[in-house]
């Protein structure tokens, strides 16, 4: 009988340990972001032949500097929305043997803005209609008719007087 009370205590507190660690729905799980944070921002200060101190003083200190490739610098960024997918982002850049910059790679690249990308938009380039002889002109405004709302709102518009904004005087600071 004592055996089986120890038994019985010991799988349950086994149990309530194992159902601690699971994940319950609604908790709160944090977003988890590692590396070196690259901006469109940074790629299009760079240009070729900038030095390695240079390109420091921008993009910050390498997350990789590969001991085979001394002339490789590469920056690596991963953010995981809490409970989503692992986005990951890459940047290399590469010097010549004067220590200069010569190229980069990766998933950006100079002066294409991720945000023009998404909304469809190309940088440098304006989407323009074609001029059609059926297209249609704005029609110039018609005034207000009197006795109308927007006659009324318009003469409550133009009669509005302005007001200068008071200033506070100053502290009086001599001493009494």
């Amino acid at each position: 009988m004592q055996n089986t009370k120890l038994l019985l205590t010991s799988f349950t507190f086994v149990g309530l340990l194992a159902l601690a660690g699971c994940s319950f729905p609604g908790v709160y799980k944090i977003d988890i972001q590692q590396g070196n944070v690259v901006t469109q921002d940074m790629i299009d200060q760079l240009r070729p032949g900038m030095t390695r101190r240079q390109v420091r003083f921008i993009m910050g200190n390498p997350l990789l500097t590969d001991t085979f490739h001394a002339d490789r610098w590469d920056y690596l960024y991963s953010l995981q929305p809490g409970g989503g997918e692992r986005q990951q982002e890459r940047m290399s850049v590469i010097f010549n043997s004067n220590d200069q910059l010569v190229s980069l790679s990766g998933d950006f690249m100079p002066g294409v803005s991720r945000d023009e990308a998404i909304l469809g938009k190309d940088s440098g380039t304006s989407v323009t209609a074609p001029a059609t002889e059926n297209a249609e002109k704005p029609k110039p405004e018609q005034p207000a008719k009197p006795g109308s709302l927007l006659d009324q709102i318009q003469k409550d518009v133009d009669g509005v007087e302005t007001v200068p904004v008071p200033t506070p005087e100053p502290l009086d600071t001599t001493p009494q």
